[in-house]
């Protein structure tokens, strides 16, 4: 039986942490393929509709990732993205996902190595949890 792989959907915004994955992948760092990236304007604007359907589908981990504070083009994205995560982090405990599969970070796009550590990470701490309870439900 082969070992499990875990699957982490990655809400990244454009301006910084899209462009450090983009980076990291333009300078050969390696990190794991175990991250599927999608691309948004700004965390901020990341709705919680759709990290609770990347849980439903069968992502074992989500990120929401954006830029710093100082950084942000809209400028209160991380403020209103981690007001968002405060709540969605009570709603995956009440789903029974432990809060260790849903994580927020600020990654500027000059921390290209910070986000290949970071995916690395992620995919060590999923893989001491296991699949995700909702990837039995779904055909992955």
């Amino acid at each position: 039986m082969a070992e499990f792989e875990p699957k982490i959907i990655a809400f990244c915004c454009n301006w910084c942490t899209y462009a450090a994955a983009d980076i990291a992948g333009t300078s050969r760092i390696h990190y794991p393929a175990n991250v599927r990236i999608v691309r948004v304007m700004c965390s901020g604007m990341v709705d919680p509709i759709y990290i609770l359907k990347a849980f439903e589908m069968g992502a074992d981990g989500v990120l929401v990732a954006g830029c710093h504070e100082a950084d942000c083009h809209y400028l209160n994205g991380p403020l209103k993205c981690d007001a968002m995560f405060e709540k969605l982090k009570k709603v995956v405990n009440v789903l029974g996902l432990e809060e260790e599969r849903l994580r927020r970070e600020m990654i500027a796009a000059a921390e290209a190595p910070i986000f290949a550590e970071l995916i690395e990470e992620m995919v060590k701490q999923l893989k001491k949890l296991g699949p995700s309870p909702f990837r039995e439900r779904v055909k992955v």
